[in-house]
């Protein structure tokens, strides 16, 4: 075996490949900054996944499989990993914003896998910017905080001398 074949895992690219951890990592990185669940790690394989799926789905021949089908699977599996980060806690949802990052993900890394590598890349750049950036209007603007938002805030206020205790805890 030499060099050249030990790198070459046809049909799937590498360039693809990096695009879609690169991608998913973007994604990640900033939702880990801000200590929210679907991190750097979760996000990448996310991307990465579902790029080699649809791949897999477009090698195998339209006589063997219909890619459609594939990509619907995708988007239902993917429901499942979304609804296991959402909980209801004192009448209120939350993780809904990292449930709908992970459908996001997934149809990046479908992007990616349609040969659509510029639009996956445009894609995760606009998702940073609407997870920043609407944060950054509810620090600012006091009428995007209230109803669901405030009582969610309040939450996490609430849990704040519970987190304190068990830090105290493992301290001793």
């Amino acid at each position: 075996m030499n060099y050249s074949d030990f790198f070459n895992i046809s049909p799937y690219q590498w360039h693809s490949i990096i695009t879609a951890i690169i991608c998913g990592g973007v994604i990640g990185f900033e939702r880990q900054v801000r200590g929210k669940p679907v991190g750097i790690r979760t996000a990448s394989l996310i991307t990465l996944g579902t790029y080699l799926f649809m791949t897999t789905s477009a090698t195998m021949g339209l006589e063997n499989t219909d890619p459609s089908r594939v990509l619907g699977q995708i988007i239902t599996g993917i429901g499942f990993l979304g609804a296991g980060v959402m909980l209801a806690r004192d009448g209120a949802v939350v993780g809904v914003t990292s449930a709908a990052t992970i459908w996001v993900l997934a149809a990046i890394g479908a992007m990616i896998g349609t040969n659509n590598l510029v639009a996956g890349v445009k894609v995760s750049i606009l998702v940073v910017g609407i997870l920043y950036g609407v944060d950054l209007l509810e620090k600012h603007i006091k009428m995007l905080s209230r109803g669901v938002h405030a009582s969610i805030r309040n939450l996490h206020r609430k849990d704040l001398p519970f987190r304190e205790e068990v830090q105290n805890e493992r301290k001793d």
